[in-house]
């Protein structure tokens, strides 16, 4: 008798990358142990073909995402040849020209013959791909596998810049009745202005940062697609569903109607005499439309894109559980200058959640124990979770520069800690502490600023204190952003200058030093992208690596 050839026996293995992962493949070799063991021994073996379900889609998922990847690493090789090929008969017509000659013709015969240029494997296997893929995940339908494996992007479309006019109109007219409003009303005057300052201010403030910075992401985008720096690339966005500028534009412009409106509307309906209980639930109701709209399920108003915020807040919040990417690390760094968003948040969530917009006792927030001490936590949070990106990065890169990065946040959550107290307490030894220690966090922050991540202040480079390599032409742009970027990151000054306002005025002071804090953020981001595009993007993957959720069980 023949003997049939041994079956391999393959383990489904997923790589515990994420805590979710983790509790899964714990939790599956804990339920293998004590319930499927046992039963090895009644049927001879046969327990061992026992695969949890979650398991196997997960394993699909990822050897499906493992064909996409490929498909498009075949594409982009079959790009870069024909790109080459392009290029090659370019420099030949320009050297014909130069050198009167006529060598084009013999050398694009050679070029044309070599393997490079005429083997078409790239494309046989684009084929195959696409048919193993309409067979096995896409149930033969051709139309849901090309979009999986060639999305196409969003066209733009001008009804989008209709509506970003549109609503920027909309805007400023409604903020030119809400000022008229405001001023005819009298409630920023010293008697009214401490009732609507502690009712609405937060609220609307929140939302006001939230669209000044999606206004300056939308002039980072604008810059980045001007100077040609593939921002998709650096941050692995999908081109399908990345933001294009006129869709950020949108987004704030949109806010602040929406916003503005709700403050005129807050106004009329004082003016007519309604109760301030009534009156003041106006902004808890935007706050819970706005969540209800970033958490929507359909797919409506940039779907793709809600999700994959939420996504990269989950994996900040979780620092340093998960893998740190780019991108991530990005938007722990816009966190770092949005504190005052986050503190105004926490005095709304207790302006509603405690019932005072009802008896309008302001006290119970701004007095209690735990807010006090929520506000240290709240100011160390995002400088936390940056720290801990860097250690996650230490540990799996082994790079000594990671832990100086990480020692950046440390300063600054010591200065934001000393501020705080000297605010409670204003006395010589804490604001000796709090000069100390915020001078010494401001060097540090901008000598990474302009060093580390700008790649500036090089005294070997060919362009004086700058960097060899620049996308803007106009040198005096980059010694200007630099002197710029020191006078915002010296903003913290005024808070131990001693000066004394009224409570409207010391708020409005507050929400302009906060949009300070925001412009210099938006500032910082667009040098911070141009030296990755130039100095960094070598270490850019154009395809993702992916684990295959398979291996020989004999291995163990």
């Amino acid at each position: 008798m023949k003997k049939g050839k041994p079956k391999m026996a393959l383990r489904v293995d997923i790589p515990a990358t994420t805590p979710t992962r983790t509790i899964t493949a714990v939790t599956s070799m804990l339920w293998e142990d004590l319930i499927n063991n046992p039963k090895k021994g009644e049927s001879g073996g046969g327990g061992g073909d026992h695969i949890n379900r979650k398991k196997i889609q997960c394993a699909e998922k990822m050897i499906r995402s493992a064909f996409v990847e490929l498909y498009r690493g075949l594409g982009l090789l079959k790009t870069y040849s024909s790109l080459n090929m392009v290029a090659f008969t370019k420099i030949l017509k320009k050297f014909d020209k130069v050198a009167n000659q006529q060598a084009s013709p013999s050398y694009l015969r050679e070029v044309k013959k070599s393997h490079f240029i005429s083997s078409d494997k790239a494309v046989r296997l684009m084929d195959e791909v696409e048919c193993i893929f309409t067979k096995h995940f896409a149930n033969n339908d051709r139309k849901k596998t090309m979009k999986f494996l060639r999305p196409q992007q969003q066209k733009e479309s001008h009804m989008v810049t209709f509506f970003v006019g549109l609503f920027t109109g909309c805007f400023v007219s409604l903020f030119s009745v809400y000022a008229i409003l405001a001023h005819l009303s009298g409630i920023f005057s010293p008697t009214t202005g401490r009732s609507y300052v502690e009712t609405v201010y937060p609220v609307f403030s929140v939302f006001a940062l939230l669209s000044l910075h999606l206004f300056m992401y939308g002039c980072n985008l604008f810059m980045w697609k001007a100077t040609r720096i593939n921002h998709n690339f650096i941050f692995e966005f999908q081109p399908s569903n990345s933001l294009k500028y006129r869709d950020s534009f949108l987004i704030c412009t949109t806010f602040m109607t929406s916003v503005v409106g709700a403050m005129v509307i807050h106004l009329l309906l004082r003016a007519a005499g309604f109760s301030p209980s009534q009156v003041d639930a106006i902004p808890g109701v935007l706050i819970l439309i706005f969540i209800a709209l970033l958490i929507c399920p359909f797919d409506i108003l940039y779907r793709p894109t809600r999700y994959y915020f939420l996504r990269i807040m989950r994996n900040i919040a979780c620092s340093p559980l998960y893998k740190v990417l780019l991108v991530d690390i990005f938007m722990a760094d816009q966190l770092t200058s949005q504190i005052p968003l986050l503190r105004h948040m926490e005095s709304t969530a207790c302006y509603f959640i405690a019932g005072t917009f009802k008896t309008h006792r302001y006290e119970t927030c701004n007095s209690g124990k735990l807010y006090r001490d929520l506000v240290y936590l709240i100011s160390f949070l995002p400088y936390y979770w940056r720290a801990m990106q860097c250690l996650r990065r230490y540990i799996e890169e082994s790079d000594v520069n990671q832990l100086a990065n990480m020692g950046k946040y440390v300063s600054a959550m010591l200065a934001a800690g000393a501020r705080l107290t000297y605010a409670k307490k204003e006395n010589h030894l804490w604001f000796a502490i709090v000069l100390v220690t915020s001078a010494f966090a401001t060097i540090y922050q901008l000598y990474w600023d302009f060093v580390k991540d700008w790649g500036l202040l090089n005294p070997k480079s060919k362009n004086k204190w700058l960097r060899d390599d620049l996308i803007l032409k106009n040198k005096s742009i980059y010694y200007m952003s630099i002197g710029l970027n020191v006078v915002l990151r010296v903003a913290w000054v005024e808070t131990v200058m001693g000066f004394r306002f009224k409570m409207v005025e010391s708020r409005m002071l507050d929400f302009f030093l906060a949009s300070l804090e925001v412009i210099r953020r938006g500032h910082w981001n667009f040098y911070r992208l141009e030296n990755e595009h130039v100095s960094n993007v070598g270490k850019c993957k154009a395809v993702k690596p992916v684990t295959v959720p398979f291996r020989d069980a004999d291995s163990d």
